[in-house]
């Protein structure tokens, strides 16, 4: 049979083509080891590090009455420690009206009656010790209320009495509580204290550090931000065309491509080649017809050749070129596949390492653990997503890492539609704020809803196996509420 007359046309010979099976797997053909299709699936939650919180007040205030004696007992020496630096001065009693004589007289305010003073002593208290004023190493000894704690006053010749002025004690106590955010009501059995909702809230919002486990070498904790900001930087580079088929391409359109994708997806799961593989595939194909016409002949020969490609570069046991020249029924020949492969590859100029949506997948699921998310579950339920978006022509107009980002978006709003699907993880490791994400998780959330009525099944079937948890059959929310793209 001629090779012209083995060739029929892309739409003709799809479902003859596309859809034949490897028959001779069990009859002995020898075939690359089987591989699992997911291989960053974890189910450890990375639970965000939490600020403890102390036990017990760092400071104690105690209020006192210093009232000056009528006459000065015998000095005694002065033991107390430095405060602000500067020994405490003393006071000393001029004769028996007792007028006090303070060595910074401008610090204070003046007083009408100088036989009673009021001193407020903070004491700083540690654990299960009692620390009376006078052993205190660290206290401040105020004249009145307005005085700074640096200019304080110890004197050998003031009492220290228990305090009886009810006014000077609510207005101490008022402003502890307002420091140590302590309120003087008392809070409702069986809810939750007012406090500590707002240490909630400040633990949930607080930046996860996600390269700190320096025991596994594959997440390269020591320079993974190095790493992912070049991949931000080339993916620029990296992208092809976004309006190719309407400025290059003449006798293939949206669709041709579209199927072409989907069988791909067949193809990776019959011979278990790694989710990398597909990426880089599509990646190849759309790079090479942002630049080069191509006919729908040989349309699927672009396809194998460069599934080929991306399987040298990702897998172990790369499938060899005459089973790629099986799965398309022999349409094509071995050396006719291996031609196009150095075509593609000298229009490429060999650059082979392109970030993909995958590529950043795998940061942003860590970025986004969290102990409410069931996280097998979570992972696949972003790459689901994620690979819908490689069937969809026009998701070329978004960068690899803002589809990354807003599958991330969307699976957590799939999954707890009730809680806000970004924080300030999130925001730090994928460089994108809610408010970036709104068009294209909108374009996303339109293909899940769509999928199911879909002519395009790979995808769905795909996922709609248990070892991918069924992700597939999730109930998609019919729209999302744009408070969620709040910043």
């Amino acid at each position: 049979m001629s090779t012209q007359n083995r060739r029929s046309s892309f739409s003709s010979s799809t479902a003859s083509s596309m859809a034949k099976r490897h028959p001779s797997l069990s009859s002995g053909k020898s075939k690359a080891k089987k591989r699992e299709p997911l291989t960053n699936l974890t189910n450890q939650n990375q639970v965000a590090s939490r600020n403890s919180v102390p036990s017990s007040a760092s400071v104690a205030c105690s209020t006192k009455v210093a009232k000056t004696k009528k006459e000065p007992p015998a000095r005694t020496t002065n033991t107390r420690s430095k405060i602000c630096g500067n020994k405490l001065p003393v006071l000393q009693n001029v004769n028996s009206s007792a007028v006090v004589v303070v060595p910074k007289a401008s610090s204070l305010p003046q007083r009408k009656e100088a036989s009673t003073t009021v001193a407020t002593v903070c004491v700083p208290v540690k654990n299960n010790l009692d620390v009376s004023p006078s052993e205190s190493d660290d206290m401040s000894v105020s004249m009145d209320e307005t005085m700074s704690s640096c200019d304080s006053i110890k004197s050998p010749d003031v009492e220290y009495l228990d305090n009886t002025d009810i006014s000077a004690v609510e207005s101490i106590q008022r402003k502890a509580f307002s420091n140590l955010n302590i309120s003087d009501t008392a809070e409702p059995e069986g809810k939750i204290c007012s406090r500590d909702l707002v240490i909630g809230l400040q633990r949930e919002d607080k930046i996860v550090n996600i390269d700190n486990i320096y025991s596994d070498p594959q997440l390269c904790a020591t320079y993974a931000c190095d790493i992912y900001q070049h991949l931000h930087a080339s993916e620029e580079k990296k992208r092809p065309s976004i309006d190719f088929m309407e400025t290059i391409q003449k006798d293939i359109n949206v669709s041709m491509r579209a199927i072409l994708v989907d069988w791909l997806v067949e193809v990776t799961e019959e011979y278990r080649l790694v989710p990398e593989t597909l990426y880089l595939t599509v990646n190849y194909i759309d790079r090479y017809l942002s630049g080069n016409t191509m006919t729908r002949q040989r349309l699927q020969l672009l396809g194998v050749a460069c599934m080929m490609i991306a399987s040298k570069y990702e897998e172990i046991c790369a499938p060899q070129v005459e089973e790629f020249c099986y799965i398309t029924d022999n349409t094509y020949l071995k050396e006719e596949v291996l031609q196009m492969e150095s075509a593609i590859l000298n229009y490429l100029q060999f650059e082979m390492t392109a970030p993909t949506v995958k590529c950043f997948l795998r940061r942003f699921v860590r970025a986004a653990q969290d102990y409410r998310l069931p996280s097998l579950q979570f992972e696949c339920l972003t790459n689901y997503i994620a690979e819908l978006s490689l069937l969809e022509y026009s998701m070329l107009c978004y960068r690899p890492s803002l589809i990354a980002a807003s599958a991330i978006f969307l699976a957590k709003f799939i999954i707890l539609p009730s809680k806000k699907p970004w924080n300030s993880t999130l925001q730090r490791y994928t460089l994108y704020r809610p408010s970036d994400l709104s068009a294209c998780v909108k374009d996303l959330h339109g293909l899940c809803c769509k999928n199911h009525d879909s002519n395009l099944p790979a995808v769905r079937e795909k996922y709609s196996q248990h070892k991918y948890k069924y992700v597939a059959n999730k109930s998609i929310p019919p729209s999302i509420p744009q408070a969620a793209f709040q910043n």
